[in-house]
């Protein structure tokens, strides 16, 4: 999608007004043959031809779930979308359609906007969704609300379904967000791969629906950690979890950024989120092509439900993401 310049340079909020920039923003977002009505009335209207209806809602705070500085206004609307549209793979679905709510101070350039929605439209034609509404207001930082909708073909897979046996396994490049987060709290742009990873994720959208149709028992997209996932994995289904170490290859990224920060690259993988790789437990023999298997699922006594250990043992170190 080309990029344009409908407003003058340095033009803010203030100056465009919110019916300006919302006639802006609707032009950037295509609509797909399932939309019967999108941007412009009270509410969307939307068809739904066969399967079940999935939904989810997320949050993004300037300062806490991302920094301007840090990040383009095109790496945000990427990052937005795909934390979302994650959410619906996560159940062998996938992502149809999106609202976005977009609260930002009145000073904010309007091409801020713009840009953000430019990357949002483009991460979501990944999938082949539509954002098909919204709404604006004003705050004293910018906040992202987004609601995704999507279908699932078969029966969504739920976190609650794992079973003493099964294994769990992993589908996506997981510990690069982390790295690079950590590498621009330090003030630092390198390693490049890295702060690129934290910008845009690339989650496996494909994989969501194969393990579906593998028999995946449970599944849950890695936002705020592996090890914190797998927990919720363990708690929904009744079980615990173990994971293993050394079923981890550590990339050289992560090892160059542990040893300049002084940390065990491993640390990135299993408490690092932001990636949106998949994590899901199968029966042994089901474990789809591309998937690498981290851990095994465990019975548990009534203490030890939704508990996850590393090599047998529990981990020391930071397992996941906490928003209180």
């Amino acid at each position: 999608m080309a990029a344009t310049a409908p407003f003058p340079a340095g033009a803010t909020l203030a100056d465009v007004g919110e019916f300006g920039l919302i006639a802006e923003l609707t032009r950037l977002f295509e609509q797909g043959e399932q939309v019967l009505v999108g941007p412009g009335d009270d509410a969307a209207v939307l068809r739904v031809r066969t399967g079940h209806v999935v939904v989810s809602t997320d949050l993004m705070v300037e300062g806490r779930h991302f920094r301007r500085d840090w990040a383009s206004a095109e790496d945000v609307g990427h990052r937005a979308a795909a934390q979302n549209l994650s959410d619906i793979n996560a159940m062998g679905g996938r992502a149809t359609s999106l609202t976005v709510g977009l609260a930002a101070p009145a000073e904010l350039e309007a091409q801020w906007a713009l840009d953000f929605a430019r990357g949002f439209a483009e991460e979501c034609a990944l999938v082949g969704a539509s954002v098909v509404g919204g709404d604006v207001t004003r705050a004293d930082q910018v906040v992202i609300a987004v609601t995704v909708l999507g279908a699932c073909t078969v029966a969504p897979v739920l976190r609650s379904g794992a079973r003493p046996g099964d294994v769990l396994a992993l589908q996506g490049r997981q510990g690069w967000a982390a790295g690079g987060l950590a590498v621009l709290g330090r003030g630092f742009r390198s390693p490049r791969v890295l702060v690129e990873a934290y910008r845009r994720p690339t989650p496996p959208y494909d994989a969501g629906l194969v393990a579906a149709e593998a028999g995946a028992t449970s599944m849950i997209d890695v936002s705020d950690g592996l090890l914190a996932e797998a927990g919720h994995l363990a708690g929904a289904s009744g079980v615990r979890i173990d994971v293993r170490r050394g079923a981890f290859e550590v990339a050289e990224p992560l090892h160059a950024v542990g040893a300049a920060l002084g940390a065990d690259p491993l640390g990135f993988i299993l408490g690092g989120g932001d990636d949106h790789a998949l994590l899901a437990t199968f029966d042994p023999a089901d474990v789809p092509a591309g998937w690498a298997v981290v851990g095994e699922v465990l019975e548990a006594a009534e203490e030890t439900i939704g508990t996850v250990t590393v090599d047998g043992s529990a981990y020391e170190g930071p397992t996941g993401w906490t928003h209180f």
